[in-house]
C-alpha cells in the first residue's frame, strides 16, 4: 500500500508542476483554441436544457387561478402539484450520474428531454389532478437530470479560459426560462402554457444530433480515436491539440488504476475537501431562502402591500440583468470574489426583508414597509443571480474528479432538490409563526455560508480540470 500511495502522490506532483510550468503559454494557447462555432453551438444545445428547467420551475406561478378553476382542485392539491417537481427532481439527481456515465452526456439530455416532452403533454392534455401530478412529476424527473449533466458537459468541451462563463450560461439561461414563463403565462392559458414548454425539448433534442459528445467522457470509455477527433473538432482545425489530449489521457489512465467510481469512495481522506466543498456550497445555495423568495415572491409582496405584479416583474428585470453580469465577471474577477459578493448581497437582502416585516409587527408606515420588502426582494434575488445560483454547479462540474463525478455529482444534485423541497414546503409554515424571524433565519444562513466561502472554496479560474482535481485531492 506505502508504494502505491507514493505513486500517486509523485503523479499528482509531477502533474500540478507540468500545469504550471509554463502559464504564458498555457494562456496563450487557450485564447487561440476558446470559443469556437463549435463550442459555442454545443453550448447553446446543452443550455436549451436550462431553459427548460427554468420554464418548469416558475410553471406552477402564473398558472395557479387558472389550474385551480378548471379543474376544480384545492389550494392543498395545488400545493402538492407544485412540489410534485422537485420529488421528481430528487429522483432525477440520484440518477443523474449513473445515467450520464453509463449513457453518455448527449444522451443523458435526449433522456431528460423525452421525460420532460411526456411530463409536458400530461400536463397539458390532464382531465384530473392524477395525470397533472404525473405529468409535473415526469419534468422533473428530467429536469433534475439536467440540473447535473448540463453544467458537467459544458465544462468537459470549453477551454480554461472560458469555462466559467460559458458554464454559468447554466443558471442564465436557468433565469430567462424563469422570466419568459412567468410573462407568457400571464397572457395564456395553462394549458397552451405547457404545450409551449415542449418547444425548447424539441429545439435541443435536434441540436443533440449535431454536436459532438464530452472528449473526457469518451477517454474514460477508452475511445481514444474518437476521443482526439472530438478534441480536435472542439478547439479547431488547426489548433494543436497534443498536450491537452496527453493531459487528459494521462490523468483518465492514472484514475483507472486507483479506484473505480462508488459511493463508498466518497468517504476516502483524499476526496473529503471536495465533497465538503460541492456540497457544503449547496446547502448553503438552497438553505438561504432562494425558493421562498422566488415560488412565494408574490405572497411575500403582497403580505408587505406592495403590488405584487410589479413586484415579480421587476425582480425578473433584475434577475436577468444580474445574471448576465454575471456571466461576463466570472472569468474576470474569479468565482470566489464573486461567491463573497453575492453571498454578502443575499445576507443584506433577508436581513432588509425581514426588517420590514419587523417594522409591520411594529405597525410602522406601510409605505416603508412595502418599499422595504420591495429593496430586500431585489437585493436578494440579484445577489443571488450574480454567483450563488450558477457558481455552485461551476464548481461542482470543476472539482470532482472522473472516477467520483458518478457519485459526487449525484450527491450535489441531490442535496440541491432536497434543499429545495424543505424550503418550498415550510416556507409558509415558517412565514406564518413569524414573518421577519423567518428571514433573519435565512440571514443568518447566507452569513455563515460567506465563512464557509471564504474558509474554504477554492478560486478555480482559468485552470485546467485536471490540476482543479489534483489539488482538491492533494489537501491535507
Amino acid at each position: 500500500m506505502e508504494i502505491v500511495n507514493i505513486g500517486e502522490e509523485e503523479f499528482v506532483r509531477a502533474l500540478l508542476v507540468k500545469e504550471r510550468a509554463n502559464p504564458d503559454d498555457e494562456e496563450c494557447a487557450g485564447h487561440d483554441q476558446n470559443a469556437t462555432f463549435m463550442v459555442v453551438f454545443s453550448t447553446f444545445v446543452a443550455v436549451c436544457g436550462s431553459f427548460v428547467y427554468g420554464t418548469a420551475v416558475r410553471y406552477s406561478s402564473p398558472t395557479e387561478t387558472g389550474i385551480m378553476d378548471d379543474l376544480g382542485i384545492s389550494v392543498v392539491e395545488y400545493s402538492l402539484f407544485a412540489s410534485v417537481l422537485t420529488i421528481g427532481g430528487m429522483i432525477g439527481a440520484v440518477l443523474s450520474g449513473r445515467v450520464a456515465d453509463l449513457a453518455g452526456r448527449k444522451c443523458a439530455m435526449g433522456i431528460s428531454e423525452i421525460l420532460c416532452i411526456i411530463g409536458w403533454l400530461a400536463e397539458s392534455l390532464s382531465k384530473n389532478i392524477l395525470w397533472l401530478d404525473l405529468g409535473r412529476f415526469l419534468v422533473g424527473c428530467g429536469i433534475g437530470l439536467l440540473s447535473y449533466v448540463v453544467p458537467v458537459y459544458v465544462a468537459e468541451i470549453t477551454s480554461n479560459d472560458v469555462r466559467g462563463s460559458f458554464t454559468s450560461l447554466h443558471r442564465l439561461m436557468i433565469g430567462i426560462g424563469m422570466a419568459v414563463t412567468f410573462i407568457v403565462g400571464s397572457l395564456v392559458s395553462w394549458r397552451t402554457l405547457a404545450l409551449i414548454g415542449i418547444m425548447p425539448c424539441l429545439l435541443q433534442l435536434i441540436g443533440l444530433a449535431f454536436i459532438p459528445e464530452s472528449p473526457r467522457w469518451l477517454a474514460k470509455t477508452s475511445r481514444t480515436e474518437e476521443f482526439e477527433a472530438t478534441l480536435q473538432q472542439l478547439r479547431g482545425r488547426h489548433a494543436d491539440i497534443s498536450q491537452e489530449a496527453e493531459d487528459i489521457k494521462e490523468y483518465t489512465e492514472y484514475l483507472h488504476r486507483i479506484s473505480n467510481d462508488g459511493i463508498r469512495n466518497l468517504f476516502q481522506q483524499k476526496y473529503v475537501y471536495s465533497v465538503i466543498v460541492g456540497v457544503g456550497l449547496m446547502v448553503f445555495q438552497q438553505f438561504g431562502g432562494i425558493k421562498a423568495f422566488s415560488f412565494y415572491a408574490t405572497m411575500i409582496f403582497e403580505s408587505a402591500g406592495f403590488p405584487s405584479k410589479a413586484g415579480t416583474i421587476a425582480a425578473a428585470v433584475v434577475e436577468i440583468v444580474m445574471a448576465s453580469l454575471g456571466v461576463i465577471l466570472i472569468d474576470k474577477c474569479g468565482r470566489r470574489p464573486l461567491l463573497l459578493a453575492s453571498s454578502a448581497g443575499t445576507c443584506l437582502g433577508c436581513v432588509f426583508t425581514g426588517f420590514s416585516f419587523f417594522l409591520q409587527d411594529l405597525h410602522s408606515g406601510k409605505e416603508l414597509v412595502a418599499f422595504l420588502v420591495l429593496v430586500g426582494v431585489l437585493v436578494f434575488l440579484g445577489s443571488f443571480e450574480l454567483a450563488m445560483g450558477g457558481i455552485p454547479w461551476v464548481i461542482m462540474s470543476e472539482i470532482f474528479s472522473i472516477n467520483i463525478k458518478v457519485s459526487a455529482g449525484s450527491l450535489v444534485t441531490l442535496v440541491s432538490w432536497f434543499g429545495s423541497w424543505v424550503i418550498a414546503y415550510t416556507f409558509t409554515f415558517l412565514f406564518e409563526w413569524s414573518s421577519a424571524g423567518t428571514f433573519f433565519i435565512f440571514a443568518g444562513i447566507c452569513a455563515a455560508g460567506t465563512l464557509f466561502i471564504a474558509k474554504l472554496v477554492p478560486e478555480t479560474k482559468g485552470r485546467a480540470l485536471e490540476e482543479i482535481q489534483n489539488s482538491m485531492t492533494s489537501q491535507e
